[in-house]
């Protein structure tokens, strides 16, 4: 008689060696799109900081050309006048004759 006969057979692959390959086969798959993803995942970190840094730079050299530049005194006649708040405007120069 069998000593085997009365027992449940386990569930196991036909061909273990299949399942082993089948496994590393699916693990270079996922490696593999984790690396694509990695990378589009730098470049983009890298295309948001250079466009910072653009940014960054036109807004220093927007505010330096703000501070270099002198009112011209083509027209006596014209008083300056700045906004303080809201609708109150002070004006400058009304009071002084060339």
């Amino acid at each position: 008689m069998d000593s085997s006969a009365g027992r449940p057979q386990s569930p196991r692959p036909t061909i273990p060696g299949l399942a082993w390959l089948v496994g590393f086969v699916l693990s270079g798959v996922a490696a593999l799109i984790a690396v694509v993803l990695a990378m589009a995942l730098a470049a983009s970190v890298v295309v948001v900081a250079v466009m910072g840094g653009a940014l960054l730079a036109l807004a220093s050299l927007a505010a330096r050309a703000r501070r270099t530049v002198k009112a011209r005194n083509d027209y006596p006649m014209l008083i300056e006048a700045r906004n303080v708040g809201g609708h109150s405007w002070v004006a400058y120069g009304w009071d002084r004759r060339n």
